[in-house]
């Protein structure tokens, strides 16, 4: 089943998993789709950064576990050499162990081969839109990581929730700005002043915060 979307412009991506099988079976679901195109398969993490430089991908499928550099490895070498690159983790592993290093290393989306072929799809143009996806599972484990005492939305400015809420919808700095007529600085002090308020690591902890608050539901696609 093709599962095409309306968008034009065609997304490359890197498979990376030291399973031939597993990167066949990709490979065939991925390149009927109008706009995603294969640009290359590395079997380890150590030809996966090998490749970025020259690929230059939007997207890259990641498994985690591989001889040599892993995958989180791998990931956090990705985002460094070509940080316009999206991860998206597929693997078979839910360990909080792998999860929370992977995000950590720069991995924005986590699912399990476990998905449906329709999810991995989606994650991969999603992905292209700097959107996260994480596998329920992932999602709940993520939200309880950083539930415990978490401070409450009331620490924030009225317009820092704006912000917060754009995050968790995939806008980059460039896009909230956009949307909410301010400048990019502007916004990346915002974005600074949420990540410290809330304690929260990253960009990928904010949206989940946002979703565990409910300001945006999990996996928003307005």
């Amino acid at each position: 089943m093709n599962f095409t979307s309306k968008a034009a412009q065609t997304i490359t991506v890197l498979i990376v998993d030291d399973h031939p099988i597993v990167r066949q079976g990709l490979r065939q679901l991925l390149e009927v789709q109008d706009d995603l195109q294969i640009v290359g398969e590395a079997e380890d993490g150590e030809s996966a950064i090998e490749k970025i430089s020259e690929l230059l991908p939007d997207v890259v499928l990641m498994d985690l576990v591989m001889p040599g550099m892993t995958g989180v490895e791998a990931t956090r070498e990705i985002r460094q050499i070509s940080p316009h690159t999206q991860v998206v983790v597929l693997t078979s592993l839910h360990e909080d162990a792998l999860v929370f290093p992977a995000i950590k290393a720069g991995a924005l989306s986590y699912l399990l081969k476990s998905s449906l072929p329709e999810e991995v799809i989606e994650a991969v143009r999603a992905a292209s839109r700097h959107e996260a996806r994480l596998h329920p599972r992932i999602a709940k484990r993520l939200m309880e990581e950083i539930s415990g005492d978490a401070p409450s939305l009331e620490s924030l400015t009225p317009r820092e929730p704006e912000v917060l809420k754009l995050i968790a919808q995939g806008q980059d700095n460039r896009e909230i700005a956009e949307s909410l007529v301010i400048s990019e600085k502007t916004v990346k002090t915002h974005v600074s002043n949420i990540l410290s308020k809330l304690q929260l690591a990253d960009r990928t902890q904010a949206a989940i915060f946002a979703i565990r608050q409910r300001i945006v539901p999990l996996n928003d696609e307005s």
